[in-house]
């Protein structure tokens, strides 16, 4: 597989597949990835706000979880339409549509596996505290591989690598804290 950025790595046949969907477009697979790392940072802040919650219930946890997620995938759909107004001067070709569509879905598909698991806690298959520990834990180990990709791929030395998921790591904490804050209150 040939790639033609300077001095960079060749991509996975995956990697390449994933920018094809995106008709070549490397600034929509940037947006994509951006998105999926927002949705996940809303989604695990308010799984995480429901947990420290005293009188939790799956219905609520169910929908907070369910529209926290819309909603910021929707504010993203707009503001990928109102940049694109703004500096284009119109709106999105189908084909841009499509790709913004695409991004939107990634960003929903975050919400998938804790959903359901709090679908079933709601179904009393199993507990809520369960469910929301475990829909923690995905969210927290997405977030993990979503830093890892990105720093594995750079063309920086192994301790440079560390040193940056370091950093991403201590980000990543204070956002989430930053979330969790703004939900309790």
């Amino acid at each position: 597989m040939t790639d033609e950025r300077d001095g960079a790595r060749p991509r996975s046949r995956k990697q390449q597949r994933r920018l094809e969907e995106f008709d070549g477009q490397e600034e929509a697979f940037v947006r994509y990835f951006k998105e999926r790392v927002y949705a996940t940072f809303t989604g695990l802040a308010i799984v995480l706000v429901v947990s420290a919650s005293d009188h939790a219930e799956p219905d609520h946890a169910f929908f907070a979880l369910v529209l926290g997620v819309v909603g910021i995938t929707a504010a993203g759909f707009v503001s990928d339409i109102v940049s694109h107004l703004a500096v284009h001067q119109e709106f999105p070709s189908a084909g841009e549509f499509a790709v913004l569509g695409r991004i939107a879905g990634g960003a929903l598909g975050t919400v998938v596996v804790p959903g359901i698991l709090i679908a079933l806690a709601w179904l009393d298959v199993m507990h809520l505290e369960t469910a929301l520990r475990v829909s923690s834990i995905v969210y927290i180990a997405t977030l993990g591989v979503i830093g890892w990709a990105a720093v594995r791929r750079a063309r920086l030395s192994w301790v440079q690598k560390l040193v940056a998921l370091g950093i991403l790591l201590a980000l990543g904490l204070l956002v989430i804290g930053l979330q969790t804050l703004a939900h309790s209150i």
